[in-house]
């Protein structure tokens, strides 16, 4: 296929959002480039505007590994979404805000029009953020679901009123057993997400590590751990536990866990691609995002070292 392939990964469920994809479609295809829709984001575009009828499928008329890039107008589970539709191709993920934090995205809506057009003249560059590859097994060793994660895995109770019991091992190791309401096990990409708000440490995207944090958990040496990046993680639930689990990947698939169970994260051997076109320091993007007071902050002379 010689056409450029550039999917765009967005919603109807606000007009903002719609008009925005309208023109990403029509400079994509006035630069030569074909557009590409998931088929489940064509029908609810175009019951709203008919420009969006006859844009590719994916999956149908062109293939993941046909696409250059993905475009992606909204904000982080949008971006998540769009990460696991190209999953398996080496298309990177650019992300345009069109929400509230946006912490994956890339630009905001103002400057859509300028990340469109570096994209048609492909001026960006890619960076490459570890992901999780998680494997459920049952009782007697067997695996009966694999899936992936960008930002976490977590095991979590599947009831309100009843805590899961679980044995946390690392490496092969048994570590500690306790009862909680879950744990996550997170990238550092996933360390601004669930493993922030469970008051787990934030892990500037350059240090390769994985963080393990414990839910609501009833024993004294349960507090949050960063492991080697090649650690094995293994949550297992134990026999006697009362209630059953849910295995939750970026919060979009899901797997239920019986007493038994074990789940085992380590680092996937292909990680998701983000284009940048700003390329900045970690700190900046924490300070713009979660609008942190820098109030007073005097800097240091510039060539001179911090």
């Amino acid at each position: 296929m010689n056409e450029r392939c550039i999917l765009v990964v967005a919603h109807a469920g606000r007009a903002e959002t719609v008009e925005a994809a309208r023109r990403v479609v029509e400079a994509l295809r006035d630069a030569g480039a074909r557009p590409v829709l998931a088929a489940d984001d064509r029908t609810e575009l175009s019951a709203v505007d008919g420009i969006f009828a006859d844009v590719d499928v994916l999956g149908a008329s062109v293939g993941t590994d046909d696409l250059e890039l993905a475009i992606v107008l909204g904000g982080d589970g949008t971006i998540l979404r769009a990460a696991e539709l190209v999953r398996g191709s080496d298309a990177p993920v650019l992300g345009i805000n069109m929400g509230h934090v946006g912490f994956l995205a890339e630009t905001e809506r103002d400057d859509m029009d300028d990340a469109v057009r570096r994209v048609i003249a492909r001026d960006y560059g890619v960076e490459e953020r570890m992901a999780l590859s998680v494997r459920v097994k049952d009782a007697d060793g067997a695996v009966i679901y694999e899936t992936w994660a960008l930002n976490e895995a977590t095991v979590e109770k599947a009831s309100r009123e009843r805590m899961i019991e679980i044995v946390l091992e690392v490496d092969g190791r048994p570590l500690s057993s306790f009862g909680c309401d879950g744990m996550v096990i997170s990238t550092p990409t996933g360390s601004t997400a669930y493993n922030f708000s469970a008051g787990g440490p934030v892990i500037w995207p350059s240090v390769e590590a994985i963080a393990v944090v414990p839910l609501s958990a009833h024993a004294l040496f349960a507090k949050p751990l960063v492991v080697s990046p090649d650690a094995a993680v293994a949550i297992e639930m134990l026999e006697r536990t009362d209630g059953s689990g849910i295995l939750w990947c970026d919060g979009r698939r899901s797997h239920e866990l019986p007493p038994g169970a074990r789940v085992v994260v380590r680092r996937s051997s292909r990680p998701v691609r983000l284009a940048r076109l700003h390329p900045s320091a970690f700190t900046d993007r924490l300070v713009r995002k979660f609008q942190l007071p820098v109030e007073g902050w005097r800097g240091q002379e510039q060539g001179k070292q911090p």
